[in-house]
């Protein structure tokens, strides 16, 4: 089927590295080129009192990292559209700088195309409630800005 783009989340459990700035800006530059796109802009920040958040804005779309040390847990977007390369081999990139012991692998196709005759008769997407804030888990605040 014909789509605009592909995106794969992963889940990924039993992490090393997740309170690093440094190992999530080197798997972003390194999943760049893995994916052979072409960056625009990389940033990555921390949080206190843990966890980082880096995001490569590429000219394909975009790869986003989110890491919760305190529960050995990353969330990571890779969404490529126009990519030369598998989004897939981006998660070679990320087993290496996180070592992770488990992972979860989603992979939608963005923006199909051609849609099978009987998907106009799917049900309706309804919003997620969100939670009362007494439920939400590991609430982070931005660290103060690194000066340059």
């Amino acid at each position: 089927m014909q789509a605009i783009g592909r995106h794969i989340i992963l889940e990924m459990w039993g992490c090393q590295n997740l309170n690093s700035v440094d190992a999530a800006e080197r798997a972003l530059r390194e999943m760049v080129d893995a994916l052979d796109v072409h960056l625009l802009d990389l940033r990555v920040y921390p949080f206190s009192p843990v966890g980082v958040t880096g995001i490569a804005i590429v000219s394909e779309s975009h790869l986003v990292i989110h890491t919760w040390p305190e529960h050995g847990y990353a969330a990571v977007d890779i969404f490529t559209c126009g990519a030369p390369r598998d989004p897939r081999d981006a998660v070679r990139v990320l087993k290496q700088y996180f070592q992770p012991e488990r992972i979860g692998v989603m992979e939608i196709n963005r923006g199909q195309l051609e849609l099978p005759e009987d998907a106009l008769d799917a049900a309706p997407v309804r919003p997620v409630p969100t939670p009362p804030a007494e439920r939400r888990s590991s609430r982070r605040t931005r660290a103060p800005a690194l000066s340059a």
